[in-house]
Parts: structure tokens; sequence; C-alpha cells
């Protein structure tokens, strides 16, 4: 279930933080990040692949009152949405890539297949 995961941050700094990792997902393609944190990014991200899947009124308006960025969203339903049209589900791939340097903190790269 998304959202479980609380990241050592309050509610708020928390659903800011993942809305601004799935848009840079969604934006760049990839992103490097801590596994925890891609875990949870990785399950809104989805979601919102799957809402866009119905291009409808309601799905846009719903995907905007998440996504940040207005481009970032016309993005996903021209191009993301109905390249995932067939697939039901798995859309991010996470492969990890050792400790960081600093605090030894597993990272890991979340990519869109």
């Amino acid at each position: 279930m998304p959202g479980t995961r609380k990241l050592g941050r309050s509610t708020d700094h928390r659903k800011a933080m993942l809305r601004g990792l799935v848009t840079y997902l969604l934006e760049n393609g990839r992103i490097e990040t801590t596994v925890t944190r891609a875990k949870e990014v990785s399950s809104m991200a989805e979601k919102m692949i799957t809402i866009a899947k119905d291009d409808s009124l309601q799905s846009k308006r719903r995907v905007m009152a998440y996504v940040t960025k207005e481009d970032v969203v016309k993005k996903l339903f021209d191009e993301i949405a109905p390249k995932y049209k067939d697939v039901n589900g798995g859309y991010c791939r996470i492969i990890k890539i050792g400790p960081r340097r600093g605090d030894a903190a597993e990272m890991c790269i979340i990519e869109l297949v």
C-alpha cells in the first residue's frame, strides 16, 4: 500500500518530496535516489500512469492535483501513457547501485521501463 513509509519526515514534507520526485521521474525518465524513496516513488508514479491511461478530463484533473508541472502532465498524457496502453502495471524498474559514500545509504536508480 503506497504511503506507509514515513521516511523520517513530517507529513507535509514527505508529500511535497514525493510529489517532486514523481514529477522529476516522469519528466526525465530516470532518477537516482535511496531504495526506500524509490519504492514509494514507484508506487505513486505507477498510479499516475494508470490514471493517465484513461484520457478524460477527470483523470487530467486528478493528475494535475499531484504532479507539479503542467508540461510534465502534457508529456504524461501525450507520450508516456499511450506507450503503456496494453500493459497492466510494472511501469518502473528499480536497479540497486550500492551504498552512498557519505552515510552508506543503499542507493538505486529508478527508471521507466
